[in-house]
């Protein structure tokens, strides 16, 4: 006799049970008794079902599990931040206004001078003494975050130093422009030079906006020597090559921009007209 191979065979059909009744697979099981399936009980109301039970008080639902507790009062959540985006020109007050308040407005500062002006200490002066949050952004300082292989300044100026220079000055136009957009004022201080508009000026404008307000501060020759002599590390550089960049930013004058001779100046002082001069530019925006 051969076998079919496949699927098991369905149940031999019993008086009153075809393919479709009330089968139950544990009646080929051996040791299973046999014998009709277990009747449910009828619901209650139903003839022969006894009694309905009294309806009783419908008990309250049961809470909701797993809610998370409430934060506590002092737990920060997200605060959304705006995107930073190109800084626009200060807006001109009404002509029947008074003299704006450069110290009350939100500015976007470029403070440009030779090494030894002394636009990094102005700066931070500046900052720490405003009415409304400012942030301070030195080129120099956002440069040295480069420690391993930094193009050291001493060493003159190549294709190393300048890339890294283009790198950081991206990066302090990327962070002002943050700030700014989330009403923080920024100061950035770098020793551009008028005859490299590119690498100089114009990158600065590119990165922040067409709102950047460049000041340059330009004391004598001498108070620059002397104030170079004073620093250390990577900062100090020498006398020539001081005299050299005191000689390049002269040609700042006649080009429009706002210079403060600080030379008689401390840094209150210097702070100070700073201050005059943005209330200038904020009235009559400079073309640059």
């Amino acid at each position: 006799m051969q076998h079919a191979v496949g699927s098991p065979l369905p149940p031999p059909h019993q008086p009153g049970q075809g393919p479709h009744g009330d089968w139950a697979p544990g009646a080929h099981h051996p040791g299973v008794p046999q014998g009709p399936a277990p009747v449910p009980p009828p619901p209650p109301g139903f003839p022969g079902a006894g009694p309905v039970p009294a309806a009783g008080p419908v008990p309250p639902p049961a809470p909701p599990q797993h809610t998370p507790a409430p934060p506590p009062p002092d737990t920060t959540g997200h605060v959304p931040l705006p995107p930073g985006g190109p800084v626009g020109v200060p807006a001109v007050p009404p002509a029947a206004a008074a003299v704006p308040d450069p110290a009350a407005t939100t500015l976007a500062v470029l403070l440009i001078g030779p090494a030894g002006a002394g636009k990094t200490s102005v700066a931070k002066y500046w900052a720490d003494h405003r009415r409304v949050p400012t942030a301070h952004i030195s080129l120099d300082d956002v440069r040295e975050w480069v420690r391993s292989g930094y193009a050291n300044p001493q060493s003159g100026w190549n294709d190393n130093s300048e890339a890294q220079y283009r790198l950081a000055r991206r990066t302090c136009g990327f962070a002002a422009r943050n700030f700014l957009a989330n009403g923080i004022s920024c100061i950035l201080d770098d020793a551009v030079f008028p005859d490299r508009p590119v690498v100089g000026l114009g990158g600065w404008k590119r990165h922040v906006g067409p709102g950047l307000l460049p000041v340059v501060i330009l004391p004598g020759l001498d108070v620059v020597l002397e104030r170079n002599a004073e620093r250390a590390g990577n900062r100090r550089l020498t006398d020539e090559e001081v005299a050299r960049i005191h000689g390049r930013m002269a040609g700042w004058y006649g080009s429009g921009l706002p210079i403060i001779d600080n030379s008689q100046l401390d840094v209150p002082a210097t702070a100070r007209v700073l201050d005059e001069v943005l209330a200038r530019a904020i009235a009559s925006p400079p073309s640059w």
